[in-house]
């Protein structure tokens, strides 16, 4: 039976790096995509974290998505940044035009960043939290693959189409909260189904439309749900708009990989938003959110969004990331080591 091993942070992310680079990936998209993985698995978001590595090595295998792609910034607005991910992941493409985004943001009080033409297959809330510990508040939306029926539909048309927030606290790590649109994300199904579990009533059905609490049953042709009947229904719509219509990403529904059999990565787009809380303010935004969180621990509330992953990354930073040693043994060795 495999045991457990801990190890740090930077450890983790150097290895996933080595694995993405030996698997198509240039040095900096390798270790764009690396430290977001290690912060995943770190923070204890498991499914969006070495689990993930699968999918992108299937991706690059089938040639669905350049490793190697540069992505190309284009400044089009006082307060808008373009980004086309030339096929390649969000991740690099953010980051090659973050250093403008927040210029504008500064410069403006708010900013729009549209990234099209890239592979997401990351949490959302990596993508956040950096911008609200600079002090903005941030928001981030993206579609995915046709996964996903809607409210009143028969076949899938949304991917799972997360939205993301995150605002600056006074003395505190900020709000964040990163939650699909779907009853469930893709990747906890497929834990699901490797663990043997069932889902939650009313989270999918099969691939004859019939309800059914088997992940295999889903994922074998069948779809989910939105969360919350068609309120979430018309987040997941709203979320095509911005992550694919004004972005000039595709639809989820337009995402075609027949011709690259085990892919992984949807390719969509992403879009941003940030906020410069303090122009114009006539009170320090964070002091103001104190205030609200104050009251919201007065009747009784005991943990606040991204919370969970606040302890999980103050643990372990001091003892180490768990992970099983038959993965570590299996990561070595697709990074040729």
């Amino acid at each position: 039976m495999s045991g457990t091993v801990h190890i740090a942070f930077e450890e983790l992310s150097a290895l996933l790096r080595d694995i993405l680079a030996a698997h198509g990936c240039r040095p900096e998209v390798a270790a764009c995509i690396a430290e977001t993985c290690a912060i995943a698995e770190r923070d204890g978001a498991h499914s969006h974290g070495v689990f993930r590595i699968d999918g992108y090595i299937a991706s690059l295998e089938a040639g669905w998505v350049d490793g190697q792609a540069v992505p190309v910034v284009e400044d089009v607005a006082p307060g808008q940044v373009r980004v086309d991910a030339m096929n390649g992941f969000t991740l690099p493409a953010t980051a090659a035009a973050r250093e403008l985004f927040v210029a504008k943001a500064r410069r403006t009080g708010l900013a729009t960043l549209l990234v099209r033409n890239s592979h997401h297959l990351s949490a959302v809330w990596p993508d956040v939290e950096p911008f609200a510990r600079e002090g903005f508040v941030a928001l981030s939306m993206i579609n995915s693959m046709a996964y996903v029926v809607p409210h009143g539909g028969r076949d899938a048309v949304y991917g799972t189409n997360p939205i993301a927030f995150a605002a600056p606290r006074s003395g505190q790590n900020p709000l964040v909260f990163d939650f699909a649109t779907s009853a469930l994300s893709h990747g906890d199904v497929q834990i699901a189904a490797r663990e043997g579990k069932d889902l939650p009533a009313g989270s999918g059905v099969d691939a004859q439309g019939q309800p059914t609490t088997d992940p295999q049953a889903v994922l074998d042709g069948g779809a989910l749900l939105t969360f919350g009947g068609h309120k979430g229904s018309a987040l997941a719509l709203m979320i095509e708009v911005m992550g694919a219509a004004l972005t000039g990403g595709k639809f989820s529904f337009e995402v075609d990989w027949s011709d690259h059999p085990g892919a992984a990565t949807p390719h969509t787009g992403q879009f941003f938003l940030l906020i410069d809380p303090d122009r114009g303010a006539t009170r320090p935004f964070a002091e103001r959110v104190e205030t609200l969180v104050r009251q919201l621990h007065a009747t009784g509330v005991e943990r606040l969004p991204g919370e969970r992953r606040y302890a999980n990354r103050r643990h372990n930073s001091l003892k180490g990331i768990p992970i099983a040693t038959d993965q570590l043994a299996r990561l070595r060795s697709l990074a040729g080591r």
